[in-house]
């Protein structure tokens, strides 16, 4: 059986959330290497869980 949904019908919320993957950079405060690396890998935009298990970032030790 098919049932049609119309476009009113749908939710506005989506499962997963979609970055700009520019402004996830700047959020995050990476490096623009580290931003050319990952818009390499997924053009302008990702999801969350993509951008945060793919990202590198520097150890930042503290003494």
């Amino acid at each position: 059986m098919v049932e049609r949904i119309g476009a009113d019908e749908l939710s506005k919320k989506t499962a997963t959330k979609v970055w700009n993957i520019h402004v996830f950079c700047q959020q995050q405060r990476l490096c623009q290497e580290e931003e050319k690396r990952l818009t390499s890998l997924f053009g302008d935009f990702a999801t969350a869980s993509e951008l945060l298990h793919n990202v590198k970032r520097a150890p930042r030790w503290r003494y």
